[in-house]
């Protein structure tokens, strides 16, 4: 009898040591569930940030097409033709558009350009937006991002169009539109990759 109680008073301790540790780690297993799950909660909650952002920019840049697309088709169809011996007027634009000014080309071109590449990115984002992961963020980050510079570009553009004066409303309308992206698609950004953030936590 001595033997057994020897081996019962030996393995008394390890089980309770055991015991008490297997209970810590699932104290702290489901701590790490709650905080994800609260993490997850906060990510879902820019979801319909990140959704009313995704639209409101795709209807800006799907404006800006159209209207750059009429600028465009204007310049082609009553552009500045050089016939033989005919010398170039003073301050000519190499990208010369019949209505606003030298730098209306120039922003026309760019507006374009970024229009295009936020129109591609709002349908990448589509896709982020439906599946909502950590898989799906990259081809969305990277098309937003590449759109947001190139709409700084335009919008740089644009500051000097304003500055030059002489444009119609149209392409006024056309400058507030890159103005108003150059802050919005940066906002988005900022929620896609804030919800990713936290979810990564």
């Amino acid at each position: 009898m001595q033997p057994y109680k020897k081996r019962t008073t030996i393995l008394l301790p390890i089980l309770l040591i055991s015991s008490l540790s297997i209970c810590r780690k699932g104290n702290q297993d489901l701590k790490v569930t709650q905080q994800s799950d609260r993490f997850k909660m906060a990510g879902e909650q820019l979801k319909p940030v990140a959704g009313l952002l995704l639209l409101l920019n795709f209807c800006m840049y799907t404006i800006i097409l159209g209207i750059g697309g009429w600028a465009m088709n204007r310049a082609i169809n009553h552009g500045f033709v050089i016939g033989p011996g005919f010398e170039l007027p003073a301050h000519f634009s190499p990208i010369y558009f019949p209505m606003g000014n030298a730098a209306t080309g120039f922003f026309v071109v760019y507006a374009l350009i970024a229009g295009v590449v936020g129109v591609a990115s709002a349908i990448s984002g589509l896709n982020h937006i439906r599946y909502w992961d950590v898989d799906s963020l990259p081809a969305a980050a990277s098309a937003a991002t590449i759109a947001w510079t190139l709409t700084l570009l335009a919008m740089g553009f644009a500051c000097k169009e304003i500055e030059l004066h002489f444009r119609n409303a149209r392409l006024r309308t056309m400058e507030a539109f890159i103005i108003i992206l150059s802050a919005t698609q940066l906002f988005y950004l900022a929620a896609i990759h804030g919800a990713a953030s936290r979810r990564r936590a």
